[in-house]
């Protein structure tokens, strides 16, 4: 379905015929996923009226795709592979360009459609309502839908699982069908000359009742991985019983696994086929070893247990209220929640019902949620640990002596003591990470970690923060010290609500108004030259801005916090945000030694910064540019990145990079998480783009 983000929208376009501006006729990829962004002095037809099947004339941008690239983060390029995406893109509505014309509606998708349709009726129904959005996740499978307030409280509390359409609702409607309908068919001769039995039995037609029915809501709800597991479990098992066979449960889920992957191979690759698979696998397995325990609270035993360890292998925390959300959610989420979901279909009434008991359960997660230990988070580890660690628990849920658990429980503890090697006392690590058009570098001492600048917000629903920045500190383990917001812009400042929700603990130095809504949220006190201090052995010293610029009235790049960072053994790194010129002739002016190993490119590599003077007052030997892949300011420009070539300055840029790590013990390396992680489904930035190495 086209997703909706407040008045704007994304959606999938198949492309029938392309031709260039220029009238000449194009091939693209037969798919590529566009937005549709509205003005205020857009007029119809508006982005609301796109639905599946429609087929459109549309003035497009396209660009390659190309997603940011950091250590154990989502990787984008790798989710539009598996879609068959081969290009992105956004419709265009400027004057000179065509407009976009509906030529017709079809129902060439007709599941999609439908699922639109009802969609539109649930918005209707329950408007802004709370809880809306879940009820769109459990009846549609629509999980963008939900508030990411509402996902913050999910993931906290481990009940996150139970907002997808999980085997459990499958199985459970399938159930309530097949036994409603053997108990029609039974009763047959009651309004048939013949009994129906007598040419299909009562149980043979509950069970096909039951497939058609798990096969038809999973199709309805999107066909995700969970729900493919199901359905190819259900298949197989009736299958098996109508022809009075049987397999061993480990069989039925091999045999689901197979025909998942051979029908979608890219399912290897995605976390929800290893959680739903291996959930399953530990239920089957732990079954027979905690018989004494009742069935729900075994069952929300093994889950929280044994599936720790993997869920601390992808998204690195595990909920410690998890056991207890589960055994109020699941029986709450399944018997009430999702059949009031689905009797909306005929009573629409009834989705009012279930945004109450959606809102219900909200209050009470959002308590356990609100508690500082509620969840725990752990550094990544190597993946042969986490393979360890899951082949513990499964030795742990087996129904095997005490001692062989207990080694077992065992095989956990190095994942949960793993700590990210550090660098050496008196030297820092910088890490830039790779987020688009913006600003945000990690500085990690022996002890100490310092964020400079928190990244853009992309949107009103997410920012920098919270998809890059808050994973990237999960992953490497760390808890920050302090944190340097630069300046106002929202390429700076953006994503540091979402750091500081996480990082309550850290300072904050930064030159923002008092009167900005960010200095309502946390403690923060002015960035001013001069300002110094010392961690494990490396000097922090802020250069910009002068006590006295406060009181002038100047433009945020002006005002931009600067800091310099040395090695006990004299390696140092300059981070200057978005200065411009004339804070550039200001630094030199002030007679400060500014001679450093590392520059972050002043403003992203924009034609007001990066003079001469500077740079030869620098002197780096590498710089660093983060800004987005083909911007729209064209960052960095290419008469700067001529300056840097002249001086001789390896420039290494985001675009091609992806995160980089720089450490002050090998100043002449730079580490590239493209190089590192580079995959054949990634985007090969222009050549142009790269750093000329004498």
């Amino acid at each position: 379905m086209p997703q909706q983000m407040q008045a704007n929208i994304r959606f999938r376009f198949a492309v029938q015929s392309a031709r260039l501006a220029s009238g000449e006729s194009v091939e693209l990829p037969p798919l590529v996923m566009l937005g549709w962004y509205v003005n205020t002095s857009d007029t119809a037809p508006y982005p609301a009226d796109v639905e599946a099947g429609d087929i459109w004339t549309f003035s497009i941008k396209l660009k390659a795709p190309h997603g940011h690239i950091n250590p154990h983060g989502f990787d984008y390029e790798l989710w539009l592979w598996e879609q068959d995406m081969h290009a992105t893109g956004y419709v265009r509505r400027g004057v000179h360009d065509a407009p976009p014309i509906l030529i017709t509606r079809s129902w060439t998708h007709p599941i999609e459609r439908l699922r639109q349709r009802v969609r539109q009726r649930i918005y209707a129904q329950l408007g802004d309502q709370q809880g809306a959005g879940v009820v769109l996740a459990l009846l549609l499978g629509d999980q963008a839908s939900i508030d990411r307030a509402d996902w913050d409280v999910f993931r906290a509390t481990g009940v996150a699982h139970l907002m997808a359409i999980s085997g459990l609702h499958i199985t459970a409607l399938a159930w309530l069908v097949a036994r409603c309908m053997g108990w029609i068919w039974r009763r047959s001769d009651l309004w048939s000359k013949v009994s129906w039995c007598m040419g299909l039995p009562a149980q043979k037609a509950a069970m096909l009742s039951a497939l058609v029915t798990a096969v038809g809501y999973s199709a309805f709800t999107g066909w995700a991985i969970p729900a493919q597991r199901t359905v190819w479990m259900l298949c197989a098992v009736l299958t098996l019983r109508m022809y009075g066979l049987r397999w061993p449960a480990y069989q039925v889920l091999l045999f689901a696994a197979t025909v998942v992957l051979v029908a979608d191979p890219w399912a290897f690759m995605q976390a929800g086929f290893w959680l739903s698979f291996m959930a399953v696998s530990i239920l089957f397995v732990g079954s027979q070893s905690f018989q004494f325990l009742p069935a729900l609270i075994r069952e929300q035993f093994l889950m929280s247990v044994c599936m720790a360890p993997i869920g601390l292998l992808f998204f690195h925390q595990v909920s410690l209220v998890g056991f207890f959300a589960n055994l109020v959610a699941v029986p709450w989420v399944t018997c009430v929640v999702t059949p009031l979901c689905m009797l909306g279909l005929l009573v629409p009434m009834a989705w009012n019902l279930a945004a109450w008991a959606v809102w219900g359960q909200g209050f009470c997660l959002s308590w356990m949620a609100s508690f500082s230990w509620a969840q725990w988070s752990a550094p990544a580890a190597p993946w042969w640990l986490g393979v360890l660690s899951m082949a513990g628990m499964f030795i742990f849920a087996m129904p095997v002596a005490w001692w062989w658990r207990l080694s077992g429980a065992l095989c956990i503890w190095p994942v949960l003591h793993w700590h990210v090697p550090r660098p050496l006392y008196g030297e820092f690590e910088l890490m830039g990470a790779d987020m688009g058009q913006g600003h945000a570098v990690l500085v990690r001492t022996a002890h100490h970690s310092l964020l400079y600048d928190t990244g853009p917000r992309y949107s009103p629903e997410t920012d920098a923060g919270q998809r890059v920045l808050v994973p990237l500190l999960m992953a490497f383990g760390e808890r920050l010290d302090r944190v340097i917001i630069s300046h106002q812009d929202s390429d700076h400042s953006g994503g540091a609500n979402s750091v500081l929700k996480m990082q309550a603990q850290a300072e904050v130095l930064t030159s923002i108004p008092s009167d900005h809504l960010l200095r309502a949220m946390h403690p923060m006190q002015l960035c001013v030259a001069g300002q110094q201090w010392q961690w494990d052995g490396v000097h922090f010293l802020v250069l910009h801005p002068q006590k006295t610029d406060y009181a002038k009235k100047r433009k945020p790049n002006a005002m931009s916090c600067v800091l310099r960072i040395e090695s006990a053994s004299g390696t140092s790194a300059l981070l200057v945000a978005d200065i411009e010129a004339a804070q550039e002739k200001q630094l030199l002016q002030s007679g400060i030694d500014l001679k450093s190993d590392w520059l972050l490119v002043p403003h992203h590599g924009s034609a007001t910064s990066s003079t001469t003077s500077f740079l030869k007052a620098v002197s780096p030997s590498m710089a660093w540019v983060q800004a987005g892949y083909r911007n729209r300011f064209g960052h960095p420009r290419p008469d700067v990145m001529a300056r840097y070539e002249t001086q001789g300055i390896r420039v290494f840029q985001s675009v091609w990079c992806g995160a980089s790590i720089w450490r002050s013990d090998q100043p002449q390396q730079m580490r590239c998480a493209r190089d590192e992680y580079r995959r054949y489904w990634h985007h090969l930035p222009p050549i142009d783009s790269a750093p000329k190495v004498k």
